[in-house]
């Protein structure tokens, strides 16, 4: 009898084995098919969802047709802050919509006026460095939109930017 119970015994703990392997095979598998269901949905949302519906395509489609200009500003000459320094500038202003080109024509005046006004303002120092010339036309373009009435201005080159 003894040697009946020592050979039953062998064989639970093969059964007991068995079942944990199985339970983490199964946990295995869960966790892996989870992660999948998970990396399709994310996929879902951020690629597939972005243009599904026709207005979505319209929209993209709207935006590619839309033509950007550049209008070509006369040079200007300037006094800074500082007390005899001189800056020439010349610039272009990319336009976010071709359309716009006559209502920026129309308002020239104001345009100009604002970006004398404003680069009157600053002294060499501020607007010698990198980061003083993207300032600079960050703030050019704020006030140029200002005088226009709407956003019209996309971005600013400089073609010509001589200090003395």
């Amino acid at each position: 009898m003894a040697e009946e119970k020592e050979d039953a015994q062998p064989e639970e703990g093969k059964e007991t084995k068995s079942k944990k392997s199985n339970k983490s095979l199964f946990l295995v598998i869960g966790i892996i098919v989870l992660a999948l269901i998970g990396g399709v949905v994310t996929y879902t949302l951020l690629a597939g969802g972005k243009g599904s519906s026709p207005e979505a395509k319209k929209e993209d489609k709207d935006k590619k047709d839309v033509k950007t200009a550049l209008i070509a500003l006369d040079s200007f000459v300037l006094n800074l802050a500082e007390q005899g320094r001189f800056l020439k500038v010349t610039m272009q202003f990319e336009l976010a919509d071709a359309m716009n080109q006559q209502l920026v024509a129309d308002k020239m005046p104001q345009l100009r006026d604002a970006i004398i006004t404003l680069m009157g303002s600053k002294t060499a120092e501020s607007v010698s460095s990198a980061e003083g010339k993207l300032q600079l036309k960050d703030e050019l373009i704020l006030r140029a939109n200002q005088a226009v009435g709407k956003d019209v201005f996309k971005n600013l080159y400089f073609t010509e930017f001589v200090m003395q």
